[in-house]
């Protein structure tokens, strides 16, 4: 028996509040974030001038895409901070500005009561949620793969991504539930308030749990080594580079079928709320089934097999997902599923790999800058270009867009050395 073998019983013993604290805290993070996206349909009008519904869900997912501007400021002052003042404290504040933003949400006027000035509390919150979003990730990336075992860190790794969907897939079934109790202009009326009021209250217990997490040997080993930022950010340009080039595909694939997929459906292909919103959670349960496979194979035979056969894979079947997915929940879920298969490959692995990229001195703020730019301009703008291009010029030229980005990131996978079992220092 290996000595890694023999250590990982009681290294996963040890270290099982901070994996429950990182994961739970990360799931209601994006349950915060992934809710905007899922109850668009509902609140539009509440925040926008009367018109047409398409034009108020539009202006929502504008604003659904400022908030991804703002993650690349979030990611410099987070990542800056999780890299002087350590991971645990950096997110315990992540968790606690979007909560916060997320109860703001809630409580905030109207349209029809304080004009535009709705219009302004909408786009505020969701800036100081893009914000905190923009730290949270790579900081909490960077907590997990620290902690883990070098030999397991892939399938350590999967847990990120499992706590994204399941925080998501959390405000999935909310929906589903207020949707099957709520008639429609109750939803519009009211309810969509709901998720994001429970949303602001649960932060307390993230930001309790957090606070009492450890912070990670990696990082406290290296503080007492003093070193200047901005050289350190250049001597590393070529990984901050390939972080966008790898982030682009997954970033697009990701937030168009797995996060916005029940939304556009409900929008612009007209399934049923509780039918589109069924086929997302159950897509959903498959996605989180299969990471931890995919996470263990990286340990096995290496990133960049498993990197490679989810872009271009994805690649491969995105044109018959588009099909599966059409006017019915079932078509729908089939496309989602077909695709969660391959996405979860990717995904699953990114955390581990983006930690093996950088020191310990700027792991977070080289990965979070990069991250969130790729995340701002790409992932921010999926979900209204899904929509606009999709009525403007038909669904297949927005999946021409996605494949063309998996494709790129396939080709910077390959510009990628290998990994696997990396020692992080």
């Amino acid at each position: 028996m290996t000595e890694t073998a023999q250590q990982t019983p009681p290294i996963v013993a040890r270290r099982t509040p901070q994996l429950i604290g990182t994961a739970l805290g990360h799931a209601l993070e994006w349950y915060d974030w992934g809710i905007y996206a899922i109850f668009v349909p509902f609140f539009a009008g509440q925040f926008f001038p009367g018109g047409s519904q398409l034009s108020a869900v539009l202006s929502s997912l504008a604003v659904f895409a400022v908030g991804f501007v703002a993650r690349p400021v979030g990611g410099f002052v987070f990542g800056w901070l999780a890299d002087r003042i350590g991971r645990r404290t950096t997110m315990s504040a992540t968790v606690a500005t979007i909560a916060a933003a997320s109860f703001a949400i809630g409580i905030s006027p109207t349209y029809a009561t304080v004009g535009a000035w709705a219009s302004l509390i909408l786009l505020l919150a969701r800036v100081v949620q893009g914000l905190a979003c923009g730290g949270e990730l790579p900081s909490a990336q960077t907590y997990l793969s620290e902690i883990a075992p070098a030999g397991r860190r892939g399938r350590w790794s999967s847990l990120i991504y499992i706590a994204s969907v399941f925080g998501n897939t959390v405000g999935v079934l909310l929906g589903l539930v207020l949707t099957l109790t709520l008639t429609t202009g109750e939803m519009r009326s009211f309810g969509w308030r709901i998720p994001f009021l429970l949303g602001g209250v649960l932060g307390l217990v993230a930001v309790y749990m957090r606070r009492k997490m450890a912070e990670t040997e990696t990082f406290t080993e290296a503080t007492a080594e003093k070193v200047r930022l901005w050289p350190e950010i250049v001597r590393h340009r070529r990984q901050a580079a390939q972080v966008v080039g790898l982030s682009v595909g997954f970033t697009v694939v990701y937030y168009s079928w797995v996060i916005a997929a029940p939304a556009y459906a409900i929008g612009s292909l007209h399934v049923s709320s509780s039918g589109a919103l069924w086929a997302g959670v159950a897509s959903s349960v498959l996605l989180m089934g299969v990471m931890p496979f995919w996470g263990g194979l990286s340990d096995r035979i290496g990133r960049k097999p498993v990197l490679l056969f989810s872009t271009l894979g994805s690649a491969a079947v995105l044109f018959p997902v588009q099909w599966f997915a059409r006017d019915t929940a079932w078509h729908l879920f089939l496309g989602m599923a077909l695709a969660a298969v391959f996405i979860s490959a990717g995904v699953s692995i990114l955390p581990a790999v983006y930690a093996e990229m950088f020191p310990t001195r700027i792991r977070a703020i080289g990965l979070a800058v990069p991250y969130s730019i790729a995340v701002a301009a790409f992932g921010g703008t999926a979900p209204y270009l899904q929509t606009w291009i999709g009525a403007q010029f038909g669904r297949s030229a927005y999946t021409g867009y996605v494949v063309l980005l998996l494709i790129v990131s396939g080709l910077v996978i390959a510009t990628l050395p290998e990994t696997r079992a990396k020692e992080l220092r």
